[in-house]
């Protein structure tokens, strides 16, 4: 039986890499934007805080 072309592993390794690179920065994008979310309700729940505080 004729075998068919061989693989060409080198190019899906490359792609295997760059996929993983794009899913790392995705994840660390999401990770920061959370930080930065989570900062923001913190600033805004003391910011709230301290009007209700004044008013009383």
């Amino acid at each position: 039986m004729a075998k068919g072309p061989e693989k060409n592993t080198k190019n899906k390794a490359l792609h295997t890499k760059l996929l993983n690179k794009k899913k790392a920065k995705l994840q660390a994008e999401k990770k920061e934007r959370a930080l930065r979310l989570k900062a923001l309700v913190a600033k805004m729940n003391e910011k709230k805080n301290n009007d209700e505080s004044g008013i009383s």
